[in-house]
């Protein structure tokens, strides 16, 4: 049975690239920080009280949980290390490169680039804590009077180190 093909905005990757990604792939490394994910994301804005001096901080947006992902280390020919795939839909017959991840000289520190549907990409800065086998990252920007911060956080769900034989 034939699927119509769908246009999308962003880089597509099929089930046979997957496969090829993953046969191309070294052995476990304890700095890599691919696997699935649970991604929770919060919005805070921070700006001065109406007629007063201080500041006001609130929270925007709050979401746990909201998506899943999956990281895996690009080794294609491009300079990104790792891509993030949103596993969020099943039996696709492609999946969308949401985003990229690229490690800084620090072993712990990574620059996300994240693909937004309208072509803009939002630029992230991660910590990865290797005991907790979390990935959280922050983004910051002005609008108006007021300083709005993002905050993403991805739990590995799988693989996990210390129970290899995880079931759903």
């Amino acid at each position: 049975m034939q699927q119509a093909r769908k246009t999308s905005p962003f880089e597509q990757v099929d089930f046979h690239s997957l496969i090829q990604r993953y046969m191309n792939k070294e052995a476990a490394d304890e700095e890599s920080i691919e696997g699935v994910y649970s991604v929770s994301a919060v919005i805070v804005k921070k700006g001065k009280r109406f007629l007063s001096s201080d500041d006001r901080e609130r929270v925007m947006v709050r979401r746990e949980n909201y998506s899943k992902v999956a990281i895996l280390k690009d080794k294609m020919g491009s300079d990104r290390e790792y891509i993030e795939i949103s596993l969020d839909k099943e039996k696709q017959p492609s999946y969308s490169v949401r985003g990229e991840f690229t490690r800084m000289t620090e072993a712990n520190i990574l620059i996300y680039t994240h693909f937004e549907g309208q072509g803009e990409t939002l630029s992230y800065t991660f910590t990865f804590d290797r005991s907790r086998e979390m990935l959280e990252g922050v983004r910051k920007e002005m609008k108006g009077q007021s300083e709005i911060t993002y905050t993403l956080t991805y739990i590995k769900l799988n693989p996990n180190r210390d129970h290899q034989f995880v079931r759903n």
